[in-house]
C-alpha cells in the first residue's frame, strides 16, 4: 500500500487534494498514467493545503452550478421513442447512454456516467432515475418512454369507441344496396336462359 495525493476526484475513492492509501500496482499502472494522482512525497505534501484549498473553492463553484442545474432539471420531463410490442414491452432497452443523448438534444451536457440507473429500462412508461451532479447534488429526473408509433395515441373512454360504432352502424344501413350484392340475381337469370 502506498499514499497518493489525488488529482481529481475519484469515484468511492476520494476528492482533488485528498491523501488516500491505495495498492501499489492500482497507483503504478493506473493513476500515474492517467495524471490522476501524484506520489505522496514530501515535497508533494507541502502543496497539499495549496490544491486544498484551490480544490476548495472550485468545488463551492462546481457545487453552485450544480445546484443551478439541479433546479432546471427537476422540471424537466424528457421522452424517448423505442420499438416496443404489444406488451409494452421493449425490444431492447432505454440506458444512460440514450438519456443523455436525448438531454443533450435539449442543451443539457451531462456524462452518461452520472445518470444513474440500477437497472436499463425495459417497459413503456414513465420512470424516475438519478442524475448525479455532484458529490452532494442528486437529482430526479423523470423519463417519458414510448412506444414507437404508438407516441400520438391517446387513450379513448369507451363511450367514444360505442358511439363511433354506432355511427358506422347507421352509415352503412342507410347506404342503398350496392350492385354486388344484385350481381348473384344476374348470374341466376343468365343460367335460366
Amino acid at each position: 500500500m502506498m499514499e497518493v495525493i489525488l488529482k481529481q476526484e475519484i469515484r468511492k475513492l476520494g476528492g482533488k487534494g485528498d491523501v488516500v492509501r491505495v495498492a501499489n500496482g492500482y497507483a503504478r499502472n493506473f493513476l500515474f498514467p492517467k495524471q490522476m494522482a501524484l506520489p505522496a512525497t514530501a515535497a508533494n505534501k507541502k502543496q497539499i493545503e495549496e490544491m486544498r484549498a484551490a480544490a476548495d473553492r472550485e468545488a463551492a463553484r462546481l457545487r453552485g452550478d450544480a445546484a443551478k442545474l439541479a433546479e432546471q432539471l427537476q422540471a424537466l420531463t424528457i421522452e424517448i421513442t423505442a420499438r416496443a410490442g404489444d406488451s409494452d414491452q421493449l425490444f431492447g432497452s432505454v440506458t444512460s447512454r440514450d438519456i443523455a443523448a436525448e438531454l443533450e438534444t435539449k442543451g443539457y451536457t451531462i456524462d452518461r456516467h452520472k445518470i444513474v440507473l440500477s437497472n436499463p429500462i425495459r417497459m413503456v412508461g414513465e420512470h424516475v432515475v438519478s442524475v448525479h451532479l455532484h458529490r452532494d447534488v442528486n437529482v430526479p429526473l423523470t423519463v417519458n418512454v414510448l412506444a414507437e408509433g404508438r407516441e400520438e395515441e391517446e387513450p379513448q373512454e369507451a363511450g367514444a369507441e360505442e358511439g363511433e360504432a354506432v355511427e358506422a352502424a347507421a352509415e352503412t344501413a342507410e347506404e342503398p344496396p350496392s350492385e354486388e350484392t344484385s350481381a348473384p340475381s344476374d348470374a341466376a337469370e343468365a343460367k335460366e336462359e
